[in-house]
């Protein structure tokens, strides 16, 4: 038995996690080329809408904003025309697309990172092409605010993943691994991976229309 010490054990991951992407007026005329990129780079693309946001509701959506001198500059380039706004998801989501899209000067970006998104279709600080949420919280805040019927479940952190493991995943995991070894299959990934689906304790109960009636 392992006697590692509870507060020395890593604690679990568990990566559900999406993202905020803006494809903004100065490069929606490459909305498919740049979805196509997004697709190839390991991002599964959950919800998407063309949209043309008014001044008024860009002030809204970059409120953080509010008070820079960039700020007017800002809310009026962004609703000169129409965007793109895609929910997007995978590990570390966050932090992946924003790598994939790099920083927000995009000429400085060219001579540095030159295989990011803006530096390939932005001009400048603020034609920068892409927009990418900055933290989970902000994303929470940005895709409902695209998509105000989006219902964004928390990400169990700390203690309380470890709990969600040990009550909902490792006994069932446990289980099948125990049938798995005892049946000896020729393809385990496959039988196990067909064993989770039929075991799952989370699955609904279809009522099939038959009463047992109990004896008296």
């Amino acid at each position: 038995m392992d006697d590692t010490p509870l507060q020395q054990m890593p604690p679990p991951h568990i990566y559900v996690e999406r993202t905020l992407a803006l494809i903004k007026p100065d490069a929606i005329h490459k909305a498919d080329e740049i979805e196509d990129i997004i697709l190839q780079s390991g991002f599964t693309i959950l919800q998407k809408r063309k949209l043309q946001l008014s001044p008024e509701q860009c002030s809204d959506f970059y409120a953080e904003q509010y008070g820079k001198l960039f700020f007017p500059s800002l809310t009026a380039f962004m609703s000169s025309g129409p965007i793109m706004a895609l929910v997007l998801a995978r590990d570390h989501c966050i932090a992946s697309w924003k790598a994939l899209i790099g920083p927000a000067n995009s000429s400085k970006t060219r001579e540095t990172y030159t295989y990011c998104l803006r530096a390939k279709y932005g001009t400048s600080d603020l034609r920068n092409a892409i927009h990418g949420s900055d933290s989970f919280s902000a994303a929470e805040r940005e895709i409902k605010f695209m998509f105000p019927s989006s219902v964004i479940e928390p990400i169990p952190m700390g203690e309380s993943a470890k709990d969600y493991l040990s009550r909902f995943v490792n006994p069932t995991l446990l289980t099948g691994l125990t049938e798995l070894c005892k049946r000896k299959p020729s393809d385990p990934f496959t039988w196990l991976a067909n064993w989770l689906v039929e075991n799952n304790p989370n699955k609904p109960q279809v009522f099939d229309g038959t009463i047992t009636e109990e004896a008296e």
